[in-house]
């Protein structure tokens, strides 16, 4: 592991904080009192000198998390890091696209077989080099320009982690998985999240920008006469996570966005699954933004920016013993994007808006309810009420008609101070 002091030459963007001696002070932040349901979080902010590292590569990531132990650490990231492989390299010797669509083309049951057991091996392989676990008491710190391109972060079982000042893109899967049984036409699935939350306690992901960098879905082509799917979430939050704060993030260009719980089954999720949402950007997201079974969910003073008609699907997805609270959001669209189009239901009993604020291009600011807009045109009504009011909010709530400003000047990587 190799220390902060004995890299910090090599940074030249990145001066010494004279709060911190080595490392800059965003780094050492904790999330603040009463900022939403992670409140409490403080990840490595502790660490003493010889857990802090600055990385410059995969290997040197994926060593750094690797450490053994539960003393905090800190992980800065200097510069673009990326994966060792590439998809012809992951490529078992049994694998091809060409021929595993020759041999499923019309099979109705999920694939079976020489083919798709080489497309598994695959896709092991490329797991192994594209997931990254991230331990507890852990701060991952983007200094300047920092990108993660084609990697997963993996937070799985892990308590107590801050995600901070990353450029994070295009976790793209080379093996999708088809699934003639998904949906009425069938559905290709990809296993790569740009951040997973699973299983996971008390995280807090603030100012990172997440997309699909060059590589956006609706440029995929058809295959069975599907999307071929490469990406899955920007950033899900699953299997009875909980605790979670996300906060001044850009998520833009991507599909399914925020997938929070995954599983309609009951058990361990009831209870589970407490999220925050604000002052976040979501721009051109097709879905999930979120989608939520289960959890109680803070979404406020976000700015929804959909003006692509051909990619939005929805934003607030009501599923099954889901909460949402939604307050103070504004939604800039495109005129052919209806106002009944940001609700969706997922089989749940309803969700509580208000103070939500709609624009169309330059026309004039007018007050919406979404959910009352999805209510007139669809059956059955969503109830109006979350059943909860929110507590977890560290002040007064910025008016919704100054939430785009707000945003736009705070929200994303880069927006930190690194000193």
């Amino acid at each position: 592991m190799v220390t902060f002091g004995l890299l910090l030459a090599g940074v030249a963007t990145v001066p010494a904080s004279a709060a911190t001696g080595t490392v800059p002070a965003a780094a050492r932040e904790v999330l603040p009192v009463d900022d939403g349901w992670a409140n409490g979080t403080t990840g490595g902010s502790a660490a003493t000198d010889d857990h802090v590292s600055v990385v410059r590569t995969r290997d040197e990531l994926a060593t750094a998390l690797a450490v053994a132990g539960t003393a905090p650490r800190i992980i800065l990231v200097a510069g673009t890091l990326r994966p060792d492989g590439d998809c012809a390299s992951y490529a078992d010797p049994g694998y091809s696209l060409d021929a595993f669509l020759a041999a499923y083309q019309g099979v109705t049951t999920k694939p079976a077989g020489p083919l798709e057991d080489a497309r598994v091996r695959s896709a092991k392989t490329q797991a192994a080099d594209v997931q990254l676990k991230v331990p507890s008491n852990t701060t991952i710190f983007g200094l300047a320009n920092a990108r993660l391109v084609g990697l997963n972060l993996l937070v799985a079982g892990s308590d107590n982690v801050i995600i901070r000042n990353l450029r994070l893109e295009d976790a793209a899967d080379c093996f999708p998985a088809w699934d003639p049984t998904d949906g009425s036409a069938g559905n290709w699935n990809s296993a790569y999240d740009l951040i997973t939350l699973t299983g996971s306690t008390h995280v807090w992901a603030d100012h990172n920008t997440f997309s699909d960098g060059n590589n956006v879905d609706a440029d995929q082509p058809l295959y069975y006469g599907r999307p071929y799917q490469v990406h899955d979430g920007a950033l899900d939050v699953i299997r009875a996570s909980d605790l979670v704060t996300i906060s001044y993030n850009v998520f833009q260009e991507h599909d399914k966005t925020m997938l929070i719980g995954s599983t309609n089954t009951v058990g361990a999720d009831v209870g589970k699954l407490r999220v925050t949402i604000h002052h976040n950007r979501f721009a051109n997201t097709g879905q999930r933004v979120p989608r939520v079974r289960f959890g109680q969910v803070d979404v406020y003073d976000n700015y929804y920016y959909a003006t692509d008609e051909d990619t939005y699907q929805y934003s607030w997805g009501v599923g099954v013993y889901s909460a949402i609270y939604a307050e103070n959001n504004f939604f800039l669209r495109s005129a052919d994007i209806p106002l009944d189009a940001a609700v969706y239901n997922w089989g749940g009993p309803g969700m509580t808006e208000k103070g939500t604020l709609t624009r169309v291009g330059t026309g004039p600011i007018t007050e919406v309810n979404l959910l009352a807009e999805y209510n007139a045109t669809h059956d059955p009504d969503l109830a109006t009420d979350a059943g909860w009011t929110p507590t977890l909010r560290p002040g007064p709530l910025t008016p919704a008609a100054r939430v785009p400003a707000v945003v736009t000047a705070q929200s994303g990587a880069g927006r930190l101070v690194l000193k």
